[in-house]
C-alpha cells in the first residue's frame, strides 16, 4: 500500500480558486468566500491527479502523533498567528497590493506567543533559524496534548498515555464498508496525522454521542477511501456531490503517488455542508477494544473503559453507538 500523505500544511484545492466578495458559506463573520474555477490546479496535474487515491475529507480538527518526553504523544494543531497590530498591517498591505508577496514579518515581534513545547509543522520554511509565515500570515504548528490542559480535553479523551493507546475509528480490514472502533497503540500511529471528530468538535456534523455522553474518535487521514470517485472535472464532481450516495461527504482529499495532497470541499463548488446524513454515519460498526475496564488509566467513565465494556458488539450505524456510562 502506498504511503499516505501527512497533513502538515494547508492543502491546496484541486481547482484554481478565486475570491468572491460575498459572505462565506463555511465561516461565520467572513465577508468573502473562496470558490473553485473550472480549471484544474497545475499542482494537481503535475502530481498526476488521475492516478491518485481519493479519500473522504472528514470534518474535525487535525492532530499529529510524534514523540514527546520520549514517548508517542498526540499533538493538537496550533497555528502561530500574528498579533492585532501586525494583522492590521498585513491586511492593509494585502488590500493595497492585492497580494501578500513582498510583505515583511518579524516573527519575534509580530506573532503571538505559543507554549514552550510548540513545534512548527513539517515543511514550514525557515529564515535565520526562524519559521517563515505562510501566504495567510500563519505559521502552522503543533502542541502536545497534556492530560491537565482543559483546552484540549476532547483530544485527551481519545488517548491513554499509561497504556500508550488511542481510540481510533477505521475501516475494517475485511470490509471497507464496515467501520471498527479500536484501541490502537500510539506507537503504530507515529508520524501520522489524524482527524479528531465527535460530539464537541466543529458542531458535530456526524451526530456522534450526546452532551451527556460525548463520543470522540481519531481517524487516520486517507484511511476512509472513496470507492468510485468521479473524474477531476468541475461539473462531474458537483453532480457527484449532489446526486451520488457516496457524495454525501464534506469533500475529497486526493493522495498522489509523489506525496502531494489536493482537496475539494463542497463549499468550493457552492454546495452546503452538512447537507443531510453523511456516508460515514450510515456504515455499520464493530467495537474492538480489548482489555478490562480496570486496565485503563482514568475512571470507569472514560472512553476506553466504556468501549472495553462494549467489546465485540456490533451497531448497524455509527450514529447508533451509545455509551452505557
Amino acid at each position: 500500500m502506498r504511503r499516505l500523505g501527512s497533513v502538515q500544511q494547508k492543502i491546496p484545492c484541486v481547482f484554481l480558486t478565486e475570491v468572491k466578495e460575498e459572505p462565506s458559506r463555511k465561516r461565520d463573520c467572513q465577508q468573502f468566500q473562496v470558490v473553485a474555477s473550472e480549471s484544474v490546479n497545475p499542482v494537481a496535474l503535475e502530481a498526476n491527479i488521475d492516478c491518485a487515491l481519493a479519500t473522504e475529507k472528514l470534518d474535525g480538527t487535525c492532530c499529529y502523533v510524534t514523540l514527546y518526553k520520549g514517548q508517542p504523544y498526540l499533538w493538537a494543531r496550533l497555528d502561530r498567528k500574528p498579533n492585532k497590530q501586525a494583522e492590521k498591517r498585513f491586511k492593509k498591505y494585502q488590500h493595497a497590493h492585492r497580494s501578500c508577496k513582498g510583505f515583511t514579518w518579524s516573527v519575534e515581534e509580530d506573532f503571538k506567543t505559543v507554549p514552550e513545547a510548540w513545534i512548527p509543522a513539517h515543511r514550514v520554511k525557515h529564515h535565520n533559524d526562524q519559521p517563515v509565515p505562510d501566504e495567510h500570515g500563519h505559521i502552522p504548528g503543533w502542541v502536545p496534548v497534556e492530560r491537565d490542559n482543559k483546552q484540549y480535553c476532547w483530544h485527551s479523551s481519545v488517548v491513554d498515555y499509561e497504556v500508550g493507546a488511542a481510540i481510533v475509528l477505521r475501516p475494517s480490514a475485511d470490509d471497507d464498508d464496515v467501520l471498527e472502533i479500536a484501541a490502537v497503540p500510539l506507537a503504530d500511529l507515529l508520524e501520522q496525522t489524524l482527524e479528531l471528530i465527535g460530539t464537541n468538535v466543529n458542531a458535530n456534523p456526524y451526530g456522534l454521542g450526546s452532551k451527556k455522553q460525548p463520543i470522540h474518535f481519531l481517524v487516520s487521514h486517507g484511511s476512509v477511501r472513496i470507492g468510485n470517485p468521479p473524474p477531476v472535472d468541475y461539473q462531474q464532481l458537483r453532480s457527484w456531490f449532489q446526486e451520488s450516495p457516496e457524495g454525501r461527504v464534506e469533500g475529497i482529499v486526493w493522495h498522489c503517488n509523489d506525496g502531494t495532497l489536493v482537496k475539494v470541499h463542497r463549499h468550493h463548488l457552492g454546495l452546503r455542508w452538512p447537507d443531510g446524513e453523511s456516508c460515514l454515519v450510515e456504515k455499520s460498526v464493530l467495537v474492538h477494544v480489548d482489555g478490562t475496564v480496570d486496565e485503563y488509566n482514568n475512571s470507569s467513565r472514560d472512553l476506553f473503559s466504556s468501549f472495553a465494556a462494549l467489546n465485540g458488539q456490533c451497531f448497524s450505524r455509527l450514529q447508533d453507538v451509545q455509551l452505557d456510562l
